[in-house]
């Protein structure tokens, strides 16, 4: 195995799950968002995007914020600076193994 894909092995595997990747990218391009945002964009179940939204508030990468409109209950969630930290490091090992493997091989 080429030494670049030895390095795959390094890339955040809280990141690196699809759906939490997902959901990361989306929230590294807005300020916050709301549940129905990302249940829309993601077009993951409730249930699913819930316990990985909890997966990412556990390991420091995502602030959720409570709040009611009147008696209606809202929830925003947006990335911590660790958060946007650990993704923009995902994406710099994840980019060199790209560019290198995105060549066709000479054989």
């Amino acid at each position: 195995m080429s030494g670049s894909l030895q390095n795959l092995s390094g890339l955040d595997r809280v990141i690196h799950e699809p759906a939490r990747l997902m959901l990361v990218a989306l929230l590294s391009s807005v300020e916050s968002a709301d549940f129905l945002f990302l249940l829309k964009e993601s077009g993951l179940t409730k249930g699913n995007l819930s316990v990985h939204l909890s997966r990412l508030e556990e390991a420091g990468y995502l602030r959720v914020d409570k709040t009611f409109q009147g008696k209606i209950p809202h929830t925003e969630y947006s990335l911590t600076a660790k958060g946007r930290t650990a993704f923009n490091e995902y994406r710099k090992k994840l980019d060199p193994i790209i560019r290198r493997h995105s060549k066709p091989a000479k054989l």
